[in-house]
């Protein structure tokens, strides 16, 4: 299992220490939750801020966009040259067209289901991504609770994606802890983001290896 903590739940006076922090704790990625106020009720952080992320980063950055106007963000933060740019299919008019564009930057293309989307809708598009993360609270805030039904959900997700793309990732985003992540693993999810999990445990470490299963 891979994971990815999420900077929402840092400690933003202290953004440089806790990035890190997380780092030299074995993260395998940054997960950096950017929204924007209109597609979610929240706003986060713009790229002024994901630059200064991403200097003090160790590990490659995985941006995951809750915004309207996807094509406007992804030109944005391309050029932080990002691992993973995931945006949301219930957002995006042409998302054939923006996973193209991502790709053609140099960055994996990655696309986002809240925890009401199908898989089934984004079958075909499954063979042009490099990851799908499925939302398992409801976007825009950090700290809720795991929603059960998930699980089937990336069920259904893991054959669909073993039929069509076996090198596609699963990663799962909201509610991540060290009492669901076993049974995340054996759902089919590659990449866990653990954001309130790692970052309020007094040993980044031991949190982070916790969820190696």
């Amino acid at each position: 299992m891979l994971v990815a903590p999420s900077v929402l739940s840092a400690d933003f006076g202290n953004l440089e220490r806790d990035v890190k922090a997380i780092c030299l704790a074995g993260c395998d990625l940054v997960h950096v939750d950017v929204m924007d106020g209109h597609f979610v009720p929240n706003l986060t952080i713009g790229p002024v801020v994901v630059s200064a992320i991403a200097k003090a980063a160790t590990k490659p950055l995985d941006i995951h966009l809750m915004v309207q106007n996807n094509t406007f963000f992804v030109e944005l933060f391309a050029p932080l040259k990002p691992e993973f740019i995931s945006f949301h299919i219930e957002e995006e008019k042409h998302p054939h067209r923006l996973i193209q564009k991502i790709r053609s930057l140099g960055i994996r293309p990655a696309i986002v289901l809240n925890p009401h989307t199908p898989p089934e809708s984004i079958e075909f598009l499954l063979s042009d991504l490099d990851m799908v993360l499925v939302m398992s609270v409801n976007p825009g805030f950090g700290g809720q609770s795991f929603i059960p039904n998930v699980v089937e959900k990336i069920k259904r997700l893991k054959a669909l994606r073993d039929r069509i793309n076996p090198a596609c990732l699963i990663e799962i985003d909201g509610g991540v802890t060290n009492a669901n992540i076993v049974m995340l693993r054996d759902a089919g999810v590659d990449i866990c983001v653990a954001g309130s999990y790692v970052f309020k445990h007094t040993n980044y470490q031991e949190a982070i290896d916790s969820l190696r299963v």
